[in-house]
C-alpha cells in the first residue's frame, strides 16, 4: 500500500521516536546470552528499524518489556557449573547436562537529544537500567574428576531472584541526507547490577565492557519503505571475581519495514552475533568457547499522540538458530516510548531534522 498524503509528517514523526527506542541498550541478562557461562554484554536485537534516523530535540523516555526462553547443553551447562562451584580449571568434566533460562525483565531508558549540531550531526546521550526476575536451572549429570578423585552431581539445580541489571550509558551521533541516514554510537557496561559467580541466575555480568559501531537507515517517506543495519564490536574487561575475560564480539542488527499508513508499519527484524577472539581463563576442556547465534522474526509498530508528545508502541520477536556455545531459543520485546512531537509548521523535511 502506498503512503498517505501526509507523508512528510509521517517521516518526521517516525524520526522523532528513534533515539528513545534505539538508545535503550537493552541489557545483558544473565543466563540468556554468550561468552562466560553463556552470558555476553551485547543483547542482540536492541537495534532495529529507523536505527540511524535523527529525532526531535529534547527529552525522550522508553520502557521495554523483554522475555526470553533459551536452553543449552554440553559446554555451556558445564561452564556454569565450573563457575558456580569454583572448580579448578584442571578438572575433567563430563558434559551430560542441560541449562535452561527464562528471563522476564523491564528496561527503562531516559535519553536527551541536543538541538545544537555536533560535527554537522545530531548528538544524543542516554542511560538505561533494568530489573526483573531471572530463573535458571541445570538438569542432568555432571561428573568432575582430578587425579584419582571423582565427583558426580545428578538431578536438577535451579535458581531464581528479583534482580537489577548493570547500567548502560550510550552516546550517538546521527546525520541525514535525504532518504539516507548515518550513525556512530558508543555504549558500555557499568557493572553495578546483581551478580554473584555462585548464582545461576544473575542480571549483572560482573565486568565492564565497551562497545561501538556504525549504522545506516534508508527511509523513503513517499513510499514508506525502510531498512536499517547496525554493526558493532564489543571489548570485554576481565571479571576479577572469576579471573575470566570474554573475547571480542561482533554483532549486526537489522530491521526492515513498510508503513501501511502514517500510524502503522509492519516488517521483519533480525541479528547475527559472532565472537571473534577466544575467551581467556576458562577450563581447557571448553577450548576457545567462541559463541555465535542468528535470530529472525516479525515486527509491528503503532504511532499515536500522547497529549503534546508522540507515542510509539512496538511488538517484535526473534527465533534463534545456528547457535554455538551459547543458550538459544526465542525472545520477545514490547516497547512503549514517548518523545517530543514533530513540529507542526509546514515546510521541507530539512527544517525538522539535522543534516550533514
Amino acid at each position: 500500500m502506498g503512503m498517505v498524503p501526509a507523508a512528510e509528517k509521517l517521516s518526521v514523526r517516525a524520526r522523532s521516536l528513534v533515539v528513545t527506542l534505539l538508545a535503550v541498550v537493552a541489557g545483558h541478562v544473565g543466563d540468556a546470552r554468550a561468552d562466560e557461562g553463556g552470558v555476553s554484554f551485547w543483547l542482540p536485537g536492541q537495534f532495529g528499524s529507523l536505527a540511524a534516523a535523527p529525532a526531535q530535540p529534547g527529552w525522550a523516555f522508553a520502557t521495554i518489556g523483554y522475555y526470553t526462553d533459551v536452553s543449552a547443553s554440553g559446554q555451556v551447562a558445564a561452564s556454569r557449573e565450573i563457575t558456580r562451584f569454583r572448580l579448578s580449571p584442571t578438572v575433567n568434566v563430563d558434559l551430560n547436562a542441560t541449562l535452561r533460562a527464562r528471563v522476564p525483565s523491564d528496561f527503562v531508558n531516559a535519553n536527551y537529544v541536543f538541538a545544537t549540531p555536533v560535527l554537522g550531526g545530531q548528538f544524543a546521550f542516554g542511560m538505561t537500567g533494568a530489573f526483573g526476575r531471572p530463573t535458571a536451572s541445570i538438569d542432568g549429570v555432571l561428573t568432575a574428576s582430578i587425579g584419582g578423585l571423582t565427583a558426580t552431581r545428578t538431578g536438577s539445580i535451579s535458581d531464581s531472584r528479583f534482580a537489577f541489571a548493570d547500567l548502560y550509558p550510550m552516546a550517538s551521533l546521527r546525520w541525514n541526507q535525504g532518504v539516507h541516514n548515518f550513525m556512530l554510537y558508543g555504549t558500555g557496561d557499568i557493572p553495578v547490577g546483581t551478580y554473584d559467580p555462585s548464582n545461576l541466575a544473575n542480571m549483572g555480568i560482573g565486568h565492564g565492557a565497551a562497545d561501538g559501531g556504525v549504522g545506516y537507515t534508508y527511509f523513503n517517506p513517499q513510499t514508506g519503505h525502510e531498512i536499517s543495519v547496525v554493526s558493532g564490536v564489543t571489548y570485554n574487561l576481565k571479571n576479577t571475581q572469576t579471573d575470566y575475560q570474554n573475547g571480542i564480539d561482533w554483532h549486526l542488527d537489522w530491521g526492515a519495514s513498510q508503513f501501511l499508513s502514517k500510524q502503522v508499519f509492519v516488517g521483519a527484524v533480525g541479528y547475527v552475533y559472532q565472537q571473534l577472539t577466544a575467551d581467556t581463563g576458562q577450563s581447557p576442556i571448553l577450548g576457545e568457547f567462541k559463541s555465535r547465534v542468528i535470530g529472525i522474526g516479525p515486527q509491528v509498530g503503532f504511532l499515536f499522540p500522547v497529549t503534546d508528545m508522540q507515542g510509539y508502541l512496538n511488538f517484535k520477536g526473534y527465533y534463534e538458530f545456528d547457535a554455538a556455545n551459547r543458550p538459544s531459543g526465542w525472545n520477545a520485546w514490547v516497547t512503549f516510548a514517548i518523545s517530543p512531537a514533530a513540529k507542526s509548521e509546514p515546510g521541507p523535511l530539512a527544517k525538522s531534522v539535522v543534516h550533514k
